[in-house]
């Protein structure tokens, strides 16, 4: 049966060593006025001014995590205000993101393409939708590029599964859910994948 064509960004599924995830994610600051827009499910990076951002397709650098919404106060009505996103353009000095940053977190992320079984254990560049998240869902629309499988260490994920998902497992169509560990993670060292 052909896989449903609807990507999601990278979604927490387990840690791991086979234990649940629990929701655990860590505070983190987005620089007041950063104009770009980080959704829930987008992989994010640490900068050297104590912020983070939005990471894109093609980066290399080292990966602190998953963005899952942030929060701030409105400068334009004062109020505190939660969201699954970061619009982007924020003039406020609070902006928090929180950030599931465990190395040990398993996700589930959409292929853009079909992806074999043979695939698994190399390690995957992430390829930007467009546009690149829902602004009324507030989730990602990222996508795991089947065509940069490769041995590179920089590589921001690994694959270690398909999904089990019965509308999103099938290896012979386009769009399957692949299960991934972040790689090139800040908090650990990106290891070399399988070819």
């Amino acid at each position: 049966m052909a896989n449903k064509d609807a990507s999601f960004g990278l979604r927490p599924a387990r840690m791991m060593n086979g234990s649940a995830f629990m929701n655990q994610q860590n505070r983190y600051r987005i620089a007041s006025g950063d104009s770009t827009a980080i959704f829930q499910g987008d992989l994010v990076e640490a900068l050297t001014a104590g912020v983070i951002a939005s990471m894109a397709a093609g980066d290399g650098g080292f990966v602190l995590g998953v963005f899952n919404g942030c929060r701030y106060t409105d400068p334009t009505t004062g109020k505190e205000t939660f969201s699954n996103s970061y619009p982007g353009s924020i003039a406020a000095s609070d902006i928090e993101a929180f950030i599931i940053d465990s190395p040990d977190v398993v996700y589930e992320i959409q292929a853009d393409d079909t992806f074999p079984v043979a695939d698994l254990f190399g390690n995957f560049d992430i390829v930007d939708q467009s546009p690149v998240g829902d602004t009324s869902s507030g989730i990602s629309r990222m996508e795991l590029d089947v065509t940069t499988g490769a041995t590179t260490a920089t590589l921001p994920l690994k694959a270690i599964d398909i999904s089990q998902d019965p509308e999103n497992s099938d290896v012979a169509s386009a769009n399957t859910n692949v299960m991934v560990v972040i790689n090139n993670h800040l908090l650990s060292a990106g290891t070399t994948g399988l070819a």
